[in-house]
């Protein structure tokens, strides 16, 4: 367990995330991450489910129009 501690950034409040949290979040300064509640608490990850929602329907209409996208990169 990593302990992260709330400060004063302004008006707003942070989460100090130290280089192991980084690490074990597979991110780095500038990469945005995401809150998100469960039924376990709440989560702090880099995983967006509306991009992975997205890139898998791109990922379907690539498989669908493989050919026509094969002709337009000609």
């Amino acid at each position: 367990m990593i302990a992260l501690k709330i400060s004063r950034v302004g008006n707003s409040a942070a989460l100090i995330l130290t280089k192991e949290a980084l690490a074990l979040l597979h991110a780095e300064l500038g990469d945005t991450v995401y809150l998100t509640e469960t039924p376990e608490g709440l989560r702090i990850t880099p995983y967006n489910a509306e991009f992975e929602r997205d890139m898998k329907l791109a990922r379907r209409v690539m498989r669908k129009r493989k050919n026509v996208l094969r002709e337009l990169a000609k």
